[in-house]
């Protein structure tokens, strides 16, 4: 699941830093307001990252999810990328979590193959 989520989360890192660069360029919005608030939406994701399989982790991504939608008060494209990044999100974090089950599963059978003697 980590590697999934993290994935997703760096793509979110990305699209926050061009989103500031275009709230910047509305002129209601102060420019340190603009990259305050980037800023502590891109250090989120990166911190996120390590993280996703701590509990709590999942639930904070979600938060950021939403406040990616939300930001789309100030750059309407962001209710469509935050949308996206939700539904990345949602299938990161569902089909990561059958890849770790896949994973504990096949490690779980090469050691009871590895402690049962062969018969010869």
């Amino acid at each position: 699941m980590r590697t999934l989520c993290s994935s997703t989360l760096i793509g979110e890192f990305c699209i926050i830093g061009f989103a500031g660069l275009v709230a910047m360029k509305d002129p209601d919005l102060s420019t340190s307001t603009v990259w305050l608030v980037s800023g502590v939406a891109m250090a989120l994701c990166v911190l996120l990252c390590g993280m996703v399989t701590r509990p709590g982790g999942v639930a904070l991504g979600w938060a950021l999810q939403l406040a990616l939608i939300a930001s789309g008060v100030f750059v309407p494209t962001m209710y469509f990328m935050g949308a996206v990044f939700a539904a990345l999100w949602w299938a990161s974090v569902h089909f990561g979590k059958k890849v770790d089950e896949a994973k504990a599963r096949f490690a779980a059978q090469a050691e009871s193959s590895s402690t049962t003697p062969d018969a010869v």
